[in-house]
């Protein structure tokens, strides 16, 4: 099939999407990552007050505005910690919705999130009648949960990319891959 372009979605935190990014950049696929919903939502104080950024916010001015309104706090909880790598990748989080690139995979890391990118790919006009895999794994969204995610979503992209013919072969990994990782996968088809 030759190189599998990937994009990896999440919700509006973006902090599974990122890790998985990260990981699958340094490793040599063409990646990209995308939140979905309106706007980037992070941690606050409280559960009910969530910072809330439009997307293509720079990640340096998230970090600048969360370090100066309380470094430690936003230390303690990673989130200063998550703006920095996700700084050092891209230069803002994007937002699905307004993505224009082609991808061969999308993967979600929530069911729901999953129906969000199937609702958008489903309202677009379908002018090349290409094929796009959506995948979805849930991933918590927690630090550990992440890192543990882009892990096997680079095992899962590793198996995709060794595939001779990913359109002919798509099932039979995804099938071995749900039983060697004992995770349940969604998977549909829209097109471009």
């Amino acid at each position: 099939m030759g190189r599998v372009k990937y994009a990896v979605i999440c919700s509006s935190n973006q902090n599974r999407s990122m890790e998985a990014h990260a990981l699958l950049s340094k490793k040599g696929f063409d990646v990209c990552s995308y939140g979905s919903g309106n706007n980037v939502k992070l941690p606050g104080p409280t559960p009910d007050q969530p910072n809330v950024y439009e997307f293509n916010t720079p990640y340096n001015d998230i970090y600048a505005e969360l370090a100066s309104k309380d470094n430690a706090f936003y230390t303690g909880n990673g989130i200063l910690s998550m703006l920095d790598r996700n700084r050092k990748i891209k230069t803002a989080p994007e937002r699905f919705a307004d993505a224009k690139p082609l991808f061969d995979v999308i993967i979600t890391c929530e069911e729901r999130v999953f129906d969000q990118v199937l609702e958008v790919l489903e309202a677009r006009d379908s002018r090349t009648f290409r094929p796009v895999h959506i995948i979805n794994i849930d991933i918590k969204d927690n630090h550990e949960e992440a890192t543990v995610g882009a892990a096997l979503i680079f095992k899962m992209c590793q198996a995709f990319d060794q595939a001779d013919d990913l359109e002919v072969k798509i099932e039979e990994v995804l099938d071995e891959f749900q039983r060697k990782h004992a995770r349940t996968l969604l998977h549909s088809i829209a097109f471009y």
